[in-house]
Order: structure tokens, then sequence, then C-alpha cells
């Protein structure tokens, strides 16, 4: 049986608690104060229609920095497309263009409460988007949450060839020159494993998570600048 948040607590129950393929808990609300508790404990919302749905899955695909895997089409795209990497310049076209419906698939997870609730954490630092560039026009890129040297990914768009995987790339540069560990791709992605994300059991995911939270990253809107182009 699927617990019930209450309305008046942040507290969750233990991730580990949670069915490998069902949700942990529902209900509660997307309050920056509970996103960040969920995030801290390795939990994420995930859902379609009210209730909010809350997950832990297992096993979590996970992407150490230093196990980033550029295959050579990759690579050679990143030589000839004249794309360049910003963040944190255009969060609320990120995450609308994420919603955006997708071939195949009408409907979309990311609808208006959750996007008000990530833009909040935009807004306070917690939250951050990677943008691809080409031309002066937005054609793909990522957002997700990160804390202390944790970043969990959410979702990513692409316009224009290899303008996702481009931006991850970019992702992952900063996260290892600033001294991130782990980054949380939360579900299976044939699309991340060519990246070079794994499955790992979630209790290996939690004490890792506990971990990268430790080093104590500050949080804090991420400069754009320097502005590199592939």
């Amino acid at each position: 049986m699927i617990a019930w948040l209450a309305s008046d607590s942040l507290a969750f129950p233990a991730a580990d608690e949670a069915p490998p393929d069902a949700p942990l808990a529902a209900g509660g609300d997307l309050s920056t104060a509970r996103l960040l508790r969920a995030y801290a404990a390795g939990i994420f919302p995930w859902y379609n229609e009210p209730p909010i749905l809350w997950w832990s899955p297992d096993p979590r695909m996970v992407l150490a920095p230093d196990e980033l895997r550029i295959n050579r089409s990759l690579a050679k795209a990143m030589r000839r497309l004249d794309y360049t990497i910003r963040f944190d310049t255009a969060f609320s076209a990120v995450i609308h263009a994420c919603a955006s419906p997708r071939a195949g698939h009408p409907g979309t997870w990311i609808h208006a409460e959750m996007i008000t609730a990530y833009e909040e954490l935009f807004c306070r630092g917690h939250a951050h988007s990677v943008e691809t560039w080409q031309d002066g026009v937005l054609v793909g890129g990522l957002y997700g949450v990160a804390l202390g040297g944790a970043f969990f990914g959410e979702s990513m768009f692409s316009a224009a060839s290899y303008a996702s995987k481009i931006a991850f790339v970019g992702l992952v540069a900063r996260l290892r020159a600033v001294g991130f560990t782990l980054i949380d791709c939360q579900v299976p992605s044939d699309h991340m494993a060519s990246l070079g994300a794994r499955l790992m059991p979630r209790r290996d995911f939690l004490h890792h998570l506990r971990q990268a939270i430790g080093l104590g990253i500050a949080a804090g809107r991420w400069a754009a600048a320097p502005e590199t182009s592939s």
C-alpha cells in the first residue's frame, strides 16, 4: 500500500522501502522545501495527474562525471556543429521545451504545476539549465536539480542534431570542474546509457548520494560564461 504524505509534514518514508518499480508515496505538494527534502533522500516526483507520486526506483540509472562516454559520432558532431553551451540563461524556455509533446507521446508529465515548482527552485539557486544555442537560437538543452555534489537530471530536449547530447557533455564538464561526483539519471534510458550511464542498486545509489551531498558545494546561479563552442 502506498504511503500518503501528510500536508503538515515534510517527512517521507525511507527510500529503500519503495517497491522496485512502483511509487513510494503519494500526496503532499511541490513546495521547494519538500522537493529538496525528497531529492536529498533519493526520491523524486513523477506523475501525469493528481495525486503527486513520489518514486525511488531500484535499480537507479547513474553516471559518475569521470565515466562520461563520448562515442565517435558524438565527437565528430562536437567538432563539426557550430553550437554554443550556456548555463542558467534560459531556464524557463528549456523547461517549457522539455514539456512540449514528443512524437508518439501526446501527453507530458511536465505540467504547469511542475513547471512553476522548478522555476521556483531555479530562482532559489537549486535548479539549473544547460542550453545549446546556434546562431542565437535555443536548439537543445536540459534541466535538473543540484544538491551538494549531486546533480539530478530531470529532462532534456533537442530541436537539432545532437543538441541535447552536447548540452549533457557541457553539463558533465562543468560538474567535473567544480567537484560533483554523482549524476542521477533516475530511470533506465538508452539515450543516457550511450553516454556512459549505468544501473546501480538503490542501496548503493543512496550511499553514494549521501557522500555527494556531504561535499557541501553551495547552491546558487551558475555563471553563463565562459560560453564554449563545441
